[in-house]
């Protein structure tokens, strides 16, 4: 019984040797310019493993500090993740596309759907149905300072949150498993996530629609006194909370749109108008809160 028992402990004390990780981290430091600079310069950030935050200054350039980590069993992993995930970048002359570039990640043009003529910019998920191992870990973690006027277009996938402020162009932003922070908005926005919160925070109240989305989490949005918006809010196992006074409910919507098998009809519920209404401020969760507030003066 005791040599039984030496045999295991002396097994157990030989995994931590096995599982040893080899590591590498380093920064990476670019700048770029638009060859184009007008009103519509947009910077685009397609990350998967990784946060992104980007904050608004007074220049011209886009700095970039990009820390890229690698995790690996042996040496020789790691050095081929080191060699295979680099920094993506298409130039496009008025705007800037980073991403990350590895076996696995197949970035360009894609369409949404068969059939569609519009392609949009992203991973193409072909590579998603094909056994595609790595043998490493990664992170990308992007830090950013952008002229204030630029519009955004950020989006991660895993291990990290996105986070953006200080701007004052458009902005959308996407994640799957983490939060969006976004400040200091005056145009409309895009968020969406799906494990997360959503928090939103508004220097100059919108003048077009937006659209705030989170599956599991809540969103809190911020917005300035005298807020004159239509509203639009659904949840499965979540409530509306507000501190507008200004508020009264709207006649139940019936739209109608074409589906697989004809005609169908869809009636959006819990519309309200604030104030003297305006732009569409939708709010969509499904285990989660909507916390809409005034600052007050």
């Amino acid at each position: 019984m005791m040599m039984k028992l030496k045999i295991v402990l002396i097994a157990f004390g030989l995994l931590p040797l096995i599982g040893v990780a080899q590591e590498h981290t380093e920064k990476i430091s670019r700048e770029f310019t638009f060859e184009n600079m007008s009103t519509t310069n947009t910077l685009m950030i397609a990350n998967i493993n990784g946060k992104i935050k980007v904050e608004g200054y007074d220049g011209e350039r886009i700095i970039l500090e990009l820390t890229r980590t690698i995790k690996a069993k042996t040496e020789t992993r790691l050095e081929k993740g080191k060699k295979e995930i680099q920094l993506g970048i298409i130039d496009r002359a008025d705007s800037i596309i980073l991403f990350v570039h590895g076996p696995c990640n197949d970035f360009g043009r894609v369409r949404n759907k068969v059939g569609d003529n519009a392609a949009t910019w992203g991973y193409n998920g072909n590579n998603a149905s094909k056994h595609c191992e790595q043998g490493y870990d990664y992170t990308t973690d992007f830090v950013v300072k952008v002229p204030r006027s630029v519009h955004l277009n950020l989006s991660t996938i895993n291990e990290g949150n996105v986070v953006a402020e200080r701007t004052t162009g458009i902005v959308h932003a996407d994640n799957i498993n983490g939060s969006i922070s976004l400040k200091n908005l005056t145009q409309e926005s895009t968020a969406s996530t799906i494990n997360g919160d959503i928090d939103i925070e508004y220097d100059r109240n919108p003048e077009k629609d937006c659209r705030f989305y989170s599956l599991n989490g809540n969103i809190n949005a911020w917005f300035q006194k005298g807020l004159a918006v239509n509203l639009s809010f659904e949840s499965f196992n979540g409530g509306f909370f507000t501190n507008l006074d200004k508020i009264e409910s709207l006649p139940v919507k019936v739209e109608k749109f074409s589906g697989g098998e004809g005609i169908k009809f869809k009636v959006a519920g819990n519309r309200y108008k604030v104030g003297s209404g305006g732009p569409l401020l939708d709010f969509e969760t499904f285990n989660g809160n909507v916390y809409l507030k005034e600052r007050s003066n």
